[in-house]
């Protein structure tokens, strides 16, 4: 049985809780030992019925990058569309993306059809290959981190046009874009959007609740 020690317990809460959505890279490539890592501690992420429904399209070339990039940057600008000002302003002073900057670009996809046709535990949940998928995401995420490299989660895309650039197939669903490489400024105490006063983290408090939506049990009742 693998048992930790205090210290590296602690440092396993101390990745987590330094672990930062990075857009701005150095162009310094990563060594291909710690890309290897990063791609392990993916591949062993827990997944439900042990479908492992990931694959890892490893994105190197300038050109595909701007290709992806260029879809950004259309889905970035209908976003901002959407919003009212002063947030419309504030939106466009942030920076979304960093696919042409980052020396490594990750696309991690789903296959709802691994261990087809029947996955243990998927029964009744149907999308749980997704979520399994994006523990494969964190866990990458968080390897990172303890690497000092940086990653981004690029979200505002159009997935259906991401596929046809890489060549996924149909039935695979792209889940995360990801891009890698060494934070240009390094790791920021907190969150780049709680740094520019987009939201604040919400308080653990309000979050949890004990045996039911409502909150705890009234314990008078069951007397």
């Amino acid at each position: 049985m693998v048992s930790f020690t205090a210290a590296e317990r602690d440092a396993v809460y101390k990745t987590i809780y330094a672990r930062r959505d990075i857009r701005r890279f150095r162009p310094e490539p990563i060594p291909e030992d710690v890309l290897e890592r990063l791609i392990q501690a993916a591949h062993h992420a827990p997944s439900v019925g042990f479908s492992q429904p990931w694959d890892l399209i490893v994105v190197r070339e300038d050109e595909t990058k701007t290709e992806v990039a260029e879809i950004a940057d259309r889905a970035i600008a209908a976003a901002r569309e959407g919003y009212e000002e002063p947030r419309r302003s504030d939106f466009a002073d942030l920076k979304l993306e960093g696919i042409r900057e980052s020396p490594i670009n990750i696309c991690v996809t789903c296959d709802p059809t691994r261990g087809a046709p029947h996955v243990l535990g998927r029964s009744s949940m149907r999308r749980t290959d997704v979520y399994s998928t994006c523990l494969a995401v964190q866990n990458l995420w968080l390897a990172a981190r303890a690497e000092g490299v940086g990653v981004g989660w690029v979200s505002v895309l159009y997935p259906y046009e991401v596929q046809e650039v890489l060549g996924i197939p149909p039935h695979v669903k792209p889940v995360a874009y990801l891009c890698l490489g060494y934070p240009e400024d390094g790791f920021p105490d907190e969150p780049v959007l709680q740094q520019e006063g987009w939201r604040e983290r919400l308080a653990v408090e309000e979050l949890v609740h004990e045996e039911g939506w409502e909150g705890e049990r009234n314990r008078d009742d069951d007397a």
